[in-house]
């Protein structure tokens, strides 16, 4: 068995938005990837005695890993789109654990048949089965609708362990000719995500609050615009009549964004919020894409942080029922450490997120495996972890 313990933090958040902080907690304890206990060192003595490693937080915040519920992977650590490499690695150092794909749209030469979209999907999803850059899950193999699939082509895709798929980029006269393929890959247990408001490349389409009405997936991607965000009635519609996940992302209109989450914590639709980043695309590769988006929504919302981090960790885990996302027994062992950035005015991660500071990250934890200390992206945290056994490799400047 391999274990690991994280203990000393201040505080815990649980990933869950209705109970966001764990009270009564310091410490969490991993065996063979697996969260397996998270309460007072105290009682879990001997649990922390038996880890192979062990991580002081010294004060800092335990939280569940990001999840990127939209990130452009196609094949590889690689974005065709912005021609860089190792991005994925990089999203690690900036507290992304996981990520979820919309769709391998930047592929170059996209295929448009029925077998070509199909195997792309399949190989993208069986690659990173077997890939983790940076010690991340890439949840890939997002087969993108085009008006050619069947029933059969789902049923195969279904059978293929494909669960993911993306509207809005297919080769439609208009998105609403669209629905028979939403109606069959849900049928066939498939995630539908679809994209919302203005086109965003070549091969895309505007789609409107009526389209997204007609077509009902499971996801309206980038409600708050991938650019361009969608009419404010019309976002008020979709979250006011149907039930589909809504998801903020930072590569959209952030004005919308605060408007959206203000909106769904007063009428209570918090469940449905997701968040992600919507990169890389035109926006660029950012690792610190999804904290930048949490800490933007915490200080000019003014809802908890707490609360907001579990809409970009546990509201994600239940949208597509993921194994990570929160830190509970059972559940993935995927983790960040993180405190104040030195330097800012607040006293701890919570606090920094509630003014706007993106906190420092000074442990990341995937699969009960420690990958990195002192982040090379986020601010150098206040307080930093102590490891033992010393893991100088891991630290951003080998010290």
């Amino acid at each position: 068995m391999s274990g690991i313990a994280i203990v000393g933090a201040g505080t815990v958040l649980s990933g869950d938005h209705r109970r966001p902080v764990v009270e009564d907690a310091d410490t969490v304890v991993a065996v063979d990837g697996v969260i397996t206990a998270v309460g007072r060192h105290a009682d879990l003595t001997a649990e922390v005695e038996a880890s192979e490693v062990v991580v002081d937080a010294r004060g800092a915040t335990i939280a569940p890993g990001l999840i990127d519920s939209h990130c452009h992977v196609v094949l590889g650590d690689y974005t065709p789109r912005q021609k860089t490499v190792d991005f994925l690695a990089s999203y690690v150092h900036g507290g992304i654990t996981s990520v979820v794909s919309p769709g391998e749209i930047h592929a170059q030469g996209r295929p448009h048949s029925a077998a070509g979209v199909k195997a792309l999907a399949i190989a993208a999803r069986t690659c990173f089965e077997n890939f983790r850059p940076g010690g991340m899950t890439v949840h890939a193999g997002s087969v993108v609708l085009e008006p050619c699939l069947t029933d059969q082509d789902f049923a195969d895709l279904q059978d293929a362990g494909v669960r993911l798929a993306k509207f809005g980029f297919g080769l439609y006269e208009d998105p609403a000719d669209g629905y028979d393929q939403v109606r069959s890959a849900q049928a066939h247990g498939i995630t539908v995500m679809c994209h919302s408001g203005g086109a965003s490349i070549p091969g895309s389409k505007p789609i409107t609050p009526d389209h997204l009405l007609h077509l009902a997936p499971d996801v309206c991607g980038h409600i708050n615009g991938g650019p361009t965000s969608l009419p404010t009635e019309g976002v008020d519609t979709i979250i006011e009549d149907t039930t589909m996940a809504l998801q903020l992302v930072q590569a959209g209109n952030l004005r919308s964004a605060v408007r959206i989450i203000e909106k769904c914590d007063a009428e209570g639709h918090f469940d449905r919020v997701v968040i992600g980043s919507d990169t890389p695309t035109g926006t660029g590769v950012m690792p610190l894409g999804v904290v930048k988006t949490v800490a933007e929504l915490s200080s000019l919302s003014g809802i908890d942080p707490a609360r907001v981090w579990a809409a970009a960790t546990g509201n994600n885990a239940r949208t597509w029922s993921l194994p990570a996302g929160f830190l509970t027994i059972g559940s993935a062992a995927d983790i960040v450490v993180m405190d104040a950035p030195w330097g800012s005015t607040a006293s701890d991660a919570l606090g920094a997120l509630s003014i706007g500071d993106i906190p420092g990250i000074s442990a990341v934890v995937t699969d009960g495996v420690l990958r990195n200390l002192t982040s090379r992206n986020t601010p150098r945290a206040a307080r930093l972890v102590q490891v033992r056994p010393l893991m100088p490799h891991l630290t951003a400047d080998g010290h």
